[in-house]
């Protein structure tokens, strides 16, 4: 008998569950995903070239809004939750309300999505959206360039064009990023990458993309999104936890597994954290990990002239999935203004144009602060209308990329980042053993 399955997502690890469990499994058929915290993602179909043979008219993408209806629609035997920074709490609602129509529930596994690679695996991965993947990642990049090794970055998926045509991408120049149309958060994960000379692949068929990343590297660090698992099996396992965000990681999935089962656990930001929540982590840690290395680090802002600061109205542009589904009320550019004499910050929420005022509504918690939130043209055009519009003396943009490829900023403006403090050779010396172990 033929089980019928839904797989809850997120356009992203739902795709990856189903290519590596059900794609070829003849005992299932997935009828439907449902899609979650992306915009714009459903309503359409996981294309025929990525589903199979079994699967020649594509799946549909529905938002999971319909949820309910399509469990009274179809005979449903099992929905399967596959996607990333979720609470706990929310996944028992969900799974109450599918139980509730006669249907089994499940969250994926993420042992049997996990691929095996013939090279030497990093991942670099977190407990929330917005912990410092991205400072971590480069850190790792450099110390494996100064062993002499060959680094390609694989990145978790961000599906936001055409899935076919997204297969199996690769990153080597700001030119690919404009060729292959890239959103605001894409190019927030890749061009970190460029600039620090690695190459980026990413996609839709991981096991693909891993076949490719091989020809081309020594060793392959995974670069994790949001909180998510890694989707290739690490040799060295990184979790980075927030000290802004104490408890988070016992309370969010997956991030509770990548806690739970890292070689090292690094806390970083701990300069501007009370040291009580970074007390409460690494207690946490001792209990649910005892074996990690337990690494603590600053994360020194990056402000070209924190001289500019004092006495403005400014307006701040954050991450954009930091401050929204990360739930962080407040990022570099906050604290920036904050620590720097910053007279006040601007509200952006009267000047909020478009598709950046349903974000206001949606995420209310946002402080005075500016989500960089690009999905699509329509949404970097309302981001650049809203920018513009506020009355303020200068613009701290603290997204990972340099915003103004993107939009025009008719306000003075200044970037601003994080850095990860020079470390003492224990991160280094643990990538050392692992790939000489793998090896």
């Amino acid at each position: 008998m033929i089980r019928k399955i839904i797989i809850m997502g997120a356009a992203g690890r739902d795709f990856h569950v189903f290519n590596c469990v059900y794609r070829d499994n003849p005992g299932v058929e997935v009828t439907a995903f449902t899609a979650a915290q992306i915009p714009h993602i459903e309503e359409r179909r996981y294309p025929a070239e990525l589903a199979g043979s079994r699967y020649p008219d594509g799946i549909p993408i529905y938002p999971e809004s319909r949820l309910d209806e399509l469990l009274d629609g179809r005979e449903i035997d099992e929905v399967v939750f596959a996607y990333s920074d979720v609470s706990f709490a929310y996944i028992e609602e969900r799974r109450e309300a599918v139980e509730a129509k006669g249907v089994a529930f499940s969250t994926f596994d993420v042992d049997a999505s996990m691929l095996s690679s013939s090279k030497p695996v990093i991942a670099v991965t977190a407990v929330r959206t917005g912990c410092g993947k991205s400072q971590v990642s480069r850190r790792v990049t450099d110390i494996l360039r100064e062993l002499g090794l060959k680094t390609v970055a694989i990145r978790h998926p961000m599906p936001y064009g055409d899935l076919a045509r997204q297969k199996v991408q690769r990153f080597a120049s700001y030119a690919d990023l404009v060729e292959q149309e890239c959103t605001i958060e894409e190019r927030e994960e890749y061009e970190p990458h460029i600039a620090n000379g690695v190459v980026v692949y990413a996609g839709e068929d991981y096991a693909a993309i891993l076949e490719e990343a091989e020809k081309e590297a020594d060793v392959i660090v995974w670069d994790g999104g949001n909180n998510d698992a890694p989707f290739i099996r690490p040799n060295l396992w990184i979790c980075l936890a927030d000290p802004h965000r104490p408890g988070h990681e016992l309370e969010y999935f997956p991030g509770t597994i990548n806690f739970e089962r890292a070689d090292i656990i690094l806390i970083g930001k701990v300069g501007f954290a009370d040291p009580e929540n970074i007390e409460q982590i690494q207690e946490n840690a001792r209990r649910v990990n005892p074996d990690a290395r337990v690494i603590l680090r600053e994360s020194p802002l990056d402000i070209p002239d924190p001289g500019e600061i004092e006495g403005k109205r400014v307006l701040v542009i954050e991450d954009g999935p930091t401050t929204t589904h990360g739930g962080m009320p407040f990022g570099a550019g906050v604290l920036a203004a904050t620590s720097n004499g910053a007279m006040e910050l601007d509200d952006p929420r009267p000047y909020a144009d478009g598709e950046n005022a349903g974000i206001f509504r949606q995420y209310p918690e946002i402080g005075d602060l500016l989500p960089a939130m690009g999905y699509g043209d329509a949404q970097i055009r309302d981001l650049e209308a809203t920018v513009n519009a506020v009355e303020c003396d200068l613009v701290l943009v603290a997204t990972p990329i340099d915003l103004t490829r993107l939009i025009d900023i008719v306000h003075p403006y200044m970037r601003i980042g994080y850095s990860l403090q020079p470390e003492d050779g224990v991160l280094a010396d643990a990538i050392r053993s692992a790939v000489e172990a793998a090896a």
